[in-house]
């Protein structure tokens, strides 16, 4: 089969992202080259030499949690099937306000479902940071300018967090006919005060590879299948999967699969189950920690953190090594208000965790480190619990 170049896209920050629309509608119309997007102001990838084959539209790398990041290849096909599922699932096409970068999938899905829809994507200036007063200027210039558009956005839980937090942000949010919440695991707390707020916030669940979420509120999107295996790995099938990673047929071979039916599989490195029939996820595999010999999924831990200790606003739970358990479950935690010791932490959630999953040590943070759109940094939170005699809490 024949096989074309890959170009390189720098991708801007702010309104000039709107300099890459024309690319990126070439490269889903087949009209022009396949794209490999970045950051602008940050090396370009290495493509010299690479190809793809026709009909690829995008060249996306992964976060890269597991070592170097992979390039996902992603046709057209599987971009568009992507937006339309999601238009299926929040009730039809409308306007997008863009609200994170654009060089990542989630980002690059929202200008694809803005192109699939034919309208103009909004996009927030976010060299400043990300700040509620902004976002709620931007819908509301949205809502003035097309008053009979479905409105959607996508946030990460700190960005939603931030908003709920600010009474311009929070009538912003209500204007909103969809909000996409994903990066990372979403807080129930979160959720509920959202909730309550009269927003309507769908949790979605995908990668690169599989053209970004795939996965809404625990149920798979129309071109999705989902399958557990008896070790709780998760498997995502469908319409909207990436063909391979560039230049890497070993990690393919390894990871992609096509089913006697002909339906293609993506094992992922997750765990889950199903929980009244939709998807929990409970973390990735190499995420859980192995204390006493007993398996810990840092999902459930983070989870009890927020829902249950009263001011505890966002929390990462990691393994950092242990001379007697191996690894000890230890908990980096954001604070509204006093930080509690670990044996608070231990006592308030005896009895909705098992004892192996209470957290053995603590501490407080203001900010948890972050890589890539709303993804908490664990290794750098495994750093945390370098002993230095004052930097965290055991409980004995």
């Amino acid at each position: 089969m024949d096989e074309t170049g890959l170009l390189p896209c720098a991708v801007p920050s702010g309104p000039a992202v709107a300099k890459v629309l024309p690319l990126l509608r070439a490269a889903l119309a087949g009209t022009g080259p396949a794209l490999a997007p970045y950051a602008a102001g940050s090396p370009a990838p290495a493509t010299a030499g690479e190809t793809v084959r026709p009909g690829t539209a995008l060249v996306v790398g992964t976060s890269g949690s597991t070592g170097t990041p992979k390039r996902a290849v992603l046709t057209a096909a599987a971009l568009t099937a992507s937006a339309d599922a999601t238009h299926e699932r929040l009730g039809g096409p409308g306007r997008w306000l863009l609200a994170m970068p654009a060089q990542h999938i989630a980002g690059l899905q929202v200008l694809i479902r803005s192109i699939v829809a034919d309208t103009a994507p909004v996009v927030l200036d976010l060299t400043g940071g990300f700040r509620p007063e902004i976002f709620a200027a931007a819908t509301a210039s949205m809502t003035s300018d097309h008053r009979s558009s479905r409105l959607y956005t996508a946030l990460v839980p700190t960005q939603l967090g931030r908003l709920l937090a600010h009474p311009a942000g929070v009538a912003a949010l209500a204007r909103y006919d969809g909000i996409l919440l994903g990066g990372a695991a979403a807080p129930p707390a979160l959720l509920r005060r959202a909730g309550e707020a009269g927003v309507r916030v769908l949790t979605t669940y995908g990668m690169s590879e599989t053209a970004g979420g795939c996965v809404y509120d625990g149920r798979p999107l129309t071109p999705t299948r989902v399958r557990i295996d008896e070790e709780g790995r998760i498997s995502l099938g469908g319409a909207t999967l990436a063909e391979c990673y560039l230049g890497r047929p070993d990690l393919t071979e390894r990871a992609f699969h096509t089913g006697a039916d002909g339906t293609r599989w993506f094992r992922t490195d997750d765990v889950g189950r199903w929980v009244d029939g939709r998807l929990h996820v409970e973390g990735r595999v190499d995420d859980l920690i192995n204390s006493g010999g007993l398996k810990v999924a840092p999902r459930l831990v983070e989870e009890a953190l927020v829902a249950h200790l009263g001011g505890v606003l966002e929390a990462v739970v990691v393994g950092s090594p242990d001379p007697e358990w191996g690894e000890a479950v230890s908990a980096a935690i954001v604070m509204d208000g006093p930080a509690p010791t670990v044996r608070d932490v231990r006592d308030r959630l005896r009895g909705i965790l098992p004892d192996h999953a209470l957290p053995q040590r603590l501490v407080t943070v203001a900010t948890i480190p972050l890589r890539g759109p709303g993804k908490p940094d664990r290794a750098a939170v495994r750093g945390l619990f370098v002993f230095d005699g004052a930097n965290w809490q055991d409980h004995g």
